[in-house]
């Protein structure tokens, strides 16, 4: 009985731990990555560890204690409510303060090649190359059982052409998986891969990180335009189109002064360019011909 007493006060005080090394980690980090640490071994999770020491801090835990520790925390950082909803699966956290495409980076890289596993659900097509596996011709019925067409070549089997064994998406069934470690390859890669991102309150996925700047610019200069075209079919200023409506008043102000015996001083140069356009058109002329003269020789006569 006090074993078992023992054991339960063991397992609150780790609890406890977790829920304040968490709340620690929350007030000191701004950013967190959600991360999928599927099929990834413990070696691997030491290597991505120390990939990312000094850059960032991997914390794991059980989602319900995870779960607890997040609600824990809500009354005073209400904003981490928006990581509730993405705390399943088999997940854990990196904590960081550096460049978040930086982080992403590090804890992607680390990929480790896997065989097929039956009933494991593939991440991409598999395809067996055509040619001569070095395989005795008893081993026929495998690749028959599969529908892949072999020949005998000097006494081993051959694989007529690349076939599709493993569609993205799918179980690989127990045939296929034997098949692939029989002629030893191994597939597919596992690693740790961002699910979601916490930055200082808003949630995002991984791919905006691989959004460009100038990508975001043109976004935004499309939305300063849109905002600005609304405004002005709507007569209501906004401040991107304060400047158009401004402008569109003078000209419409010149088109009066032209109608009408009105004048201002925006508008007497237009008055007088209608009235005799023939002298603007004189003055002109030798300051085009003056221009040309000169890209053509470079300031430069033709015996200089």
């Amino acid at each position: 009985m006090n074993q078992t007493i023992t054991q339960w006060e063991l397992l609150a005080h780790r609890k406890e731990a977790y829920f304040v090394k968490l709340k620690e980690l929350v007030a000191k980090y701004p950013s967190i990555f959600v991360v999928n640490v599927d099929n990834v071994g413990s070696n691997q999770m030491h290597q991505i560890r120390v990939a990312l020491r000094g850059k960032g801090i991997v914390v794991m835990g059980k989602n319900t204690m995870v779960r607890r520790a997040l609600r824990s925390i809500l009354s005073e950082f209400p904003q981490f409510e928006r990581l509730l909803p993405h705390v399943r699966g088999n997940i854990g956290f990196v904590f960081t303060s550096g460049d978040l495409k930086d982080i992403r980076d590090i804890i992607t890289a680390n990929k480790v090649a896997a065989p097929a596993r039956a009933g494991a659900l593939a991440p991409k097509d598999v395809t067996i190359p055509g040619g001569n596996t070095g395989m005795e011709p008893g081993k026929t019925s495998f690749f028959q059982a599969l529908g892949i067409p072999t020949k005998i070549a000097r006494g081993t089997i051959e694989i007529v052409s690349d076939v599709q064994v493993v569609t993205a998406g799918t179980r690989v069934g127990p045939s296929e998986a034997t098949l692939l470690n029989m002629l030893n390859i191994s597939p597919f890669t596992y690693g740790m891969t961002v699910v979601q991102i916490f930055d200082q309150g808003n949630v995002f996925t991984p791919e905006v990180l691989d959004v460009s700047d100038k990508e975001l610019l043109d976004r935004f200069l499309s939305g300063v335009q849109t905002i600005a075209a609304i405004s002005l079919a709507l007569h209501y200023p906004t401040l991107v189109s304060v400047l158009h409506s401004l402008v569109n008043s003078y000209k419409n102000l010149i088109a009066i002064s032209l109608a009408t015996d009105y004048t201002f001083e925006g508008s007497e140069k237009a008055k007088e360019f209608l009235a005799n356009p023939e002298a603007f058109a004189a003055a002109a002329a030798p300051a085009e011909e003056e221009e040309e003269e000169s890209e053509g020789d470079m300031g430069f006569g033709l015996f200089d």
